[in-house]
Parts: C-alpha cells; sequence; structure tokens
C-alpha cells in the first residue's frame, strides 16, 4: 500500500471513529443496531477465545453491548471504535474471573510472565497464517485453545482482528516489550502443532454438511 493510499485509510477511520463517538455520545439507536451487526461475530470470537466456553462468551457478549450502551459517552473517537470494544469485552472477562475460579486474563493483568525480549525468526506464513490457509476453523479453535490464554488473546488480536501491535497493548492494558513476548511465545508454542497438523490430512466433511 502506497503512502498516500495509507494515509488516506487512516483518514477514513479517524473520520468513521469521530462519527461513532457522536452518536453514542446522543444514544443514537440506529447506530447501536449497526454496531451490534457490524461487530457481532467479531465480538463473539474473541469472547469464545478468551473463555473457552460458548454460554459464557454469549452471555459476556450481551453484557458488552449494555455496557457501549451506558458507557457510549466514554468514546471520544480517539481510538478505533474495535479496540474499544474489546477493552470493554476483556474487562468484563477479568470481573468474571474474580468471581470464579478461571485460570485466565486475571493472571495477565499481574504480569507473572517473563518479559525478557523472546524472538523467534520466521520465513514465510506464520503458524497461525498456515492454519488458517487450511479453511479449517475447527481445527484453528482447537489448537488456539490449547495455549495460555494470554498468548492466545494475542494471537487473535493479531492474526484475527489484525489489530498492531500498539492496539494489542491499548487493549490489554500491558507495555509493548510484552505484547511482544506473548506474541512470539505463542507462535512458538504452535510451531509443534502446526507442524503435527500439517503431517495430517485436512478433516472432509459429509456430503450435503
Amino acid at each position: 500500500m502506497s503512502m498516500a493510499a495509507s494515509a488516506a485509510l487512516i483518514a477514513q477511520t479517524q473520520s468513521e471513529s469521530a462519527e461513532i463517538a457522536r452518536g453514542l455520545k446522543r444514544q443514537d439507536p440506529e447506530l447501536l443496531d449497526e454496531l451490534i451487526e457490524l461487530y457481532q461475530h467479531r465480538l463473539l470470537r474473541y469472547l469464545l477465545f478468551l473463555t473457552g466456553k460458548r454460554e459464557v462468551a454469549e452471555d459476556l457478549f450481551q453484557e458488552t453491548w449494555m455496557r457501549v450502551l451506558l458507557r457510549g459517552t466514554q468514546y471520544n473517537g480517539k481510538a478505533r471504535f474495535d479496540t474499544w470494544l474489546f477493552t470493554i469485552a476483556r474487562n468484563l472477562v477479568i470481573d468474571l474471573s474474580r468471581k470464579r475460579t478461571m485460570s485466565s486474563l486475571e493472571e495477565m493483568s499481574e504480569g507473572r510472565e517473563d518479559d525478557r525480549p523472546f524472538e523467534i525468526m520466521m520465513t514465510g506464513p506464520s503458524p497461525l497464517e498456515q492454519f488458517q490457509s487450511r479453511e479449517d476453523c475447527a481445527e484453528v479453535s482447537e489448537v488456539l485453545l490449547k495455549l495460555e490464554p494470554n498468548y492466545r488473546e494475542v494471537l487473535v488480536l493479531r492474526f484475527y482482528e489484525e489489530l498492531s501491535l500498539e492496539e494489542i497493548a491499548g487493549v490489554t492494558r500491558a507495555p509493548l516489550s510484552t505484547v511482544k513476548s506473548r506474541l512470539y511465545r505463542g507462535l512458538a508454542a504452535l510451531k509443534p502443532e502446526v507442524e503435527q497438523l500439517r503431517s495430517t490430512p485436512p478433516r472432509l466433511t459429509e456430503a450435503g454438511s
């Protein structure tokens, strides 16, 4: 993408974010319907990967949109709407983990992991992109759910939601160095799973299914 095209895209995104902010301040019901329609699949997917449980994810999905409705005036349009939306959802997951014995995102916020620089050399597609190229969503989900929550979240935000590392740092409230460490370590953990999957033929679906 050329610099001019990139600048135009950034300007368009900023304009859209500002328009969303104005609509949320007005509590525009039509805007909320449009946002739900636009982001519902991405939000539910994010919550499914964070919690690993559909029933929990669906409950948090509803609660997230309630928070958007009630706290829409807090969105100023300076950040992309999806990063603000994911931040709300993530905070709800953390709140839930404090009430239950879920081993999840609350541990991430405590900075227990080793934040020392850790990088892996890769050529070609990343392990997650190799999974996605097989177009087998079930296998992708199964493998990601095997990873530690902190690695899984960063991989989902980076490769599914296509957030920048800086935006992921904003959502997770983690230093950029921590985000990079989680990304690299998550990719490293995926590598043996990729190798095993590549040696296995893709699953065949039944005719008519």
